[in-house]
């Protein structure tokens, strides 16, 4: 297991990978081990993302968890950027409540990359996990042009 710290406009962001996947993004920590080529690559296109040169992220993920964390993970994972869900579109698309795809979001353990800023309540935005709470969730929609709709 390795862990890399990137400053971004979000704050210090650190990522880890283990077994050749990232398997976690958050806010804080400590460097660990070497930096390693996915690091590196998970470096740049989350540098990329901040500068506007990118809307995808292309690395392996590997989501620890249930069967349906890892759905509901993969379900934001098909957001494009700039647009959003809400939670109750996913929970229709899943088969499950809306409570349980709000608690899946806020356990995603790869926030940013997988996207659970586009997911937003039925009448508000909803939570977020990152450090800054909405006021992160807030910033990274206006970054992706999907702030009209907070106004």
């Amino acid at each position: 297991m390795a862990t890399i710290l990137l400053d971004s406009p979000v704050g210090r962001l650190s990522v880890t990978e283990e077994g050749g996947a990232i398997t976690a993004l958050g806010w804080g920590g400590a460097a660990e081990g070497v930096e390693t080529p996915l690091l590196a690559e998970a470096r740049t296109q989350i540098a990329d993302y901040f500068a506007g040169e990118r809307d995808t992220f292309d690395l392996p993920l590997r989501v620890e968890g249930s069967d349906f964390q890892r759905a509901v993970c993969a379900a934001m994972l098909a957001i494009p950027f700039g647009e959003t869900r809400t939670y109750g579109d996913l929970a229709r698309d899943l088969g499950a409540p809306a409570q349980a795809v709000g608690q899946a979001c806020g356990g995603n353990p790869i926030p940013l990359i997988i996207p659970c800023h586009r997911v937003l309540g039925a009448s508000g935005l909803g939570g977020y996990s990152g450090s800054g709470g909405i006021e992160t969730k807030v910033a990274l929609l206006r970054h992706e042009g999907a702030a009209g709709l907070l106004i």
